[in-house]
């Protein structure tokens, strides 16, 4: 059954998909547009028996969909409608014939252009997939349901909180996920990601008093209390790499400062700004990280004479950031997976580690254990070389197919 689902994947048609995917932009916190394509794209395919929009905020909205039966094991296939900005495009493929960033043009047989990976493509293999499997006259035993969200990206102002899966997880924008097992398809070079790491970010801001330049004892320095702050943060992230060991697939948890800015008159600079990232493994607690971070930003502060100002400003399903989230590699829907690769590429299963945060630790909360996969490099994507492997979208997409069909238990209709 889960073979002929897979040999019933039209190569042609997940791409036309995808590049259609591709030219309608759906940059943070514009996805709307590109959800009611989604939708007409679900119907057209008719492989889901019922699917919808509902808009949590103007212009905003997630789509859902189900397929098959409530009589053996349930799936979740899940993906962000949003990508981010294409400023970086524009400005590098000035003048080339690859300056659309919504162009999709196909070169040497990949398909180029924002979103194409993350995650246009993981989307329209779900699309693709299930209508896969009842164009192979199958019917899943199980539950399949699809879940498009909005507000994945960062990076956009007043988004990139994830709105979308929050709202769809409390309840506002349609049914309430539910599922066995979960793949949220962000790129992963068609691994199996199993872990996540979490993450916060960091805004620390020192306040002194700015003095002209030939009276420097009338001010106080915040660039001087800066340098104090980043001696011991860069400090603190070479203790975190000596006392947390490294996770398997995931490696070090760590500090990183991301940005610093300060002075620009001539005068005894009055103020300091510094952001940082925190990586955080499986087992840390946020909370704990942060009350460290802030704890060393006001001690400096203290001793330099500065006013201190901390916030933590990337809260996901977490207060100051995004936990990290793990499903052991023996769980029966990681062993399904794999299975699934195997029989479609010939290839060993890989389980790696995703080098990013993403939205299944909101799934995780549900009582839902997911993993990330899809085809594409995260290594290639919020850049201008955003491009995407026809023939691992393809398998990626079979794949998809095959692991509905087996996992979901999908007989002749």
């Amino acid at each position: 059954m889960a073979d002929r689902a897979a040999a019933a994947v039209d190569g042609d048609e997940i791409v036309r998909l995808v590049r259609a995917a591709v030219g309608i932009p759906s940059v943070t916190p514009n996805e709307e547009a590109f959800g009611r394509w989604v939708l007409d794209a679900m119907n057209a395919a008719a492989g889901f028996d019922d699917a919808g929009l509902v808009a949590f905020e103007p212009g905003r909205a997630n789509v859902w969909g189900f397929a098959g039966d409530d009589a053996g094991r349930s799936l979740l296939l899940a993906g962000h409608l949003d990508t981010v900005a294409t400023d970086d495009w524009l400005q590098h493929w000035q003048g080339t014939d690859r300056e659309d960033p919504f162009g999709a043009h196909v070169i040497d047989g990949e398909i180029w252009g924002r979103g194409v990976a993350d995650q246009k493509a993981g989307i329209c293999a779900i699309i693709e997939a299930v209508s896969a499997v009842r164009r192979a006259g199958l019917r899943p035993a199980g539950r399949v349901s699809a879940l498009f969200v909005s507000d994945e990206e960062s990076g956009q102002p007043g988004s990139g909180v994830s709105a979308g899966i929050r709202a769809a997880t409390e309840g506002r924008s349609g049914p309430l996920p539910a599922a066995d097992f979960a793949i949220y398809t962000e790129p992963t070079t068609s691994a199996i990601y199993t872990a996540q790491m979490g993450f916060l970010i960091a805004d620390i801001t020192y306040t002194g008093v700015s003095a002209y330049f030939g009276r420097p004892e009338l001010g106080v320095d915040a660039l001087r209390a800066g340098h104090v702050l980043l001696e011991r943060l860069w400090a603190c992230s070479d203790e975190i790499r000596g006392s947390v060991p490294a996770h398997e697939l995931l490696g070090e948890a760590f500090l990183l400062v991301t940005s610093v800015s300060s002075g620009g008159n001539i005068a005894v600079p009055g103020r300091f700004d510094l952001s940082l990232i925190r990586k955080v493994l499986p087992g840390e607690s946020l909370d704990s990280a942060a009350e460290q971070i802030g704890s060393i930003a006001a001690e400096a502060a203290h001793e330099c004479g500065v006013e201190c100002d901390v916030r933590f400003s990337a809260p996901r399903d977490h207060r100051v950031g995004g936990t990290p989230d793990e499903v052991n590699a023996d769980h029966p829907g990681v062993l399904a997976l794999a299975d699934s690769i195997e029989a479609v590429s010939a290839q060993p299963a890989r389980i790696e580690g995703a080098p990013y945060w993403s939205e299944k630790p909101f799934l995780r909360d549900m009582g839902i254990p997911s993993v990330y996969f899809a085809p594409g490099d995260i290594s290639n994507c919020h850049t201008p070389h955003e491009r995407l492997d026809i023939d691992e979208l393809v398998t990626a997409t079979r794949t998809l197919a095959h692991f509905i069909a087996q996992w979901c238990e999908a007989a002749d209709q």
